[in-house]
Parts: structure tokens; sequence; C-alpha cells
């Protein structure tokens, strides 16, 4: 629709793309902060957060660029990192960069009275990051629209009912024309899924990582059915993204089995929550 640039900065390019993913970074650390806060995090552990989504964010783009090369390699063509990006590799590589960061760094950061402080919030950031990730997720689907990339079956010049005009790719070649909008139906799912999970969330809902999983997951799988254009090798008839939406499903219900295996409490009851709110006032002071 708007693929491109809407104006130049110092001779280089601002796209409507890039400003979506702006915004659904400024969404995801302005939830982030909101969220913690009512949950009583620690200013401290906060800013740590902050610091390290810094870098996970930095190596998820960089492994959303390396899994898009791969999947070009499946395809026949050269591996070149640069050449595009998957989000299902961004995510998968940028929640592993995070993890290994939380914890290495963490224990170093927190010393003395706040020795292993990161790791008694850390249930908190998990049940919070699959909010801020979708919320994210939901803004870069709207610059995927934007840009024309991400886009279902290729409808015709002429309109149709539930099509969009924007330039796609069509047996290999840019065309204008009308196309089903993937992009907007998964943004719409994601902004949906957004809420769900805020209210569960507020509600000390425990699994709000395993219901991300397995919702998103489900979701992928079927809107990769209507996607057209190029998304790597398939094999045994799935796209590389739904392999991976179903190992997101299969740790998804991974990760519920050991919560009821361990008898991990599915919602946090009131007292658990107004501890944490207390033990926090304690360590800010």
């Amino acid at each position: 629709m708007l693929p491109n640039a809407l104006f130049e900065i110092f001779g280089n390019g601002v796209y409507m793309y890039g400003i979506c993913i702006a915004l659904g970074l400024i969404a995801c650390l302005v939830m982030f902060y909101v969220y913690t806060k009512k949950q009583g995090m620690p200013e401290s552990v906060q800013d740590f957060v902050f610091f390290v989504l810094i870098g996970g964010l930095a190596l998820g783009f960089f492994a959303a660029m390396v899994f898009q090369a791969f999947y070009n390699w499946l395809d026949g063509e050269p591996f070149v990192i640069g050449n595009g990006m998957t989000v299902m590799g961004g995510l998968i590589g940028g929640a592993g960069a995070f993890l290994l960061l939380y914890f290495v760094i963490g224990k170093f950061y927190f010393k003395g009275k706040k020795q292993d402080l990161h790791k008694k919030h850390f249930n908190t950031v998990f049940r919070v990051a699959p909010i801020c990730i979708t919320v994210a997720h939901a803004f870069g689907r709207i610059g995927c629209l934007m840009s024309g990339c991400c886009h279902g079956a290729y409808l015709g010049q002429d309109y149709v009912f539930g099509g969009i005009w924007m330039e796609g790719t069509v047996n290999g070649f840019s065309q204008w024309g009308y196309y089903v909008p993937t992009q907007l139906y998964e943004s719409l799912f994601l902004f949906v899924l957004t809420a769900v999970l805020s209210i569960l969330y507020f509600k000390r809902c425990n699994i709000t990582m395993s219901i991300y999983l397995i919702a998103y997951g489900i979701w992928r799988i079927i809107i990769e059915i209507f996607r057209a254009d190029e998304r790597g090798a398939m094999v045994l008839g799935l796209a590389p993204s739904q392999w991976q939406s179903i190992i997101f499903i299969a740790g998804g219900i991974a990760l519920l089995v050991i919560y009821i295996v361990k008898k991990i409490p599915l919602f946090l009851k009131k007292e658990e929550k107004v501890n944490v709110e207390t033990q926090s006032s304690i360590e800010n002071k």
C-alpha cells in the first residue's frame, strides 16, 4: 500500500514499515513498564530488563535475517544475510538471547542486598512477556501490510470483496493488484490476543506464555495456508513457519504439563500478589 519511502532523513528513506516497527517497540516497552509496575516490580529490575531487552532485540533482528537467509538457501538461493527477515526467526532468536542475557548478566548485576533479585521477579517477566511480544508483532504486521510483504493470494486487477490493492509478488515478479490481506487479519488477531492476555494477566493468570504459544501457533499454521508470497521451501507440504508453529504449540503444551505435574498454580492467589508488592516496596527503600 505504501511501499515507497515517505520522506528522507540525512539521505536515508523513512518507510511506513519502519514507523510501524518503531510504534510496536514503543507499545511493547510502555506496556511492560505499566504492567510490571502494577505488580510491584522494583525499578532496578525494570531498568535491568530494559537494558537486556536492547540486546535481545538486536540479536533478534539478526536472527530474523539469518533464518530468512536459511529459508532462501533451502529455496535454492545463495545464503546472504540481509535479504529480508522472518518474524518467527526473530521471535526464537530474540527470546533465546533475552533469556541468556537475563540470567548471565543478572548474576553479576544484582549483588549484595539485591542478590538474585532478578530471579525473584522472573515469573512476572515471564507472564508479561507474551503480551509485550504480541502487541509489538501486531504493529509489525501493519508494517507488512504497508510494504506489501507477507500477503495472501493474488485476486486480480478487479476489486474482489475482502481484497486490498497493493504491490505483491506473483510467480516471482512484482505485481500491483488486489490481494488477500493476510497481514491485516493477523494484526487484528494479535491485537485481540493482546487484549485477552492482558485480561488474564491482571486476573493473575500464571500461564499466559502457554496460552500465547498455543494460540499463536495454531493461528500461524492456519493463516500460512492463505499466504501466497515467498516463504521458503515447503517440507512435507508445510512452510518453515508452520513447522516452527508446531514447535510453538508443543512447547506451550509441554509448559502447561510441567505446571500441572509440578502443581504450580495456574492462577496466582491474591495473597501471593500482595506479598510481591510488599517485598518490592521494601526493596525500593
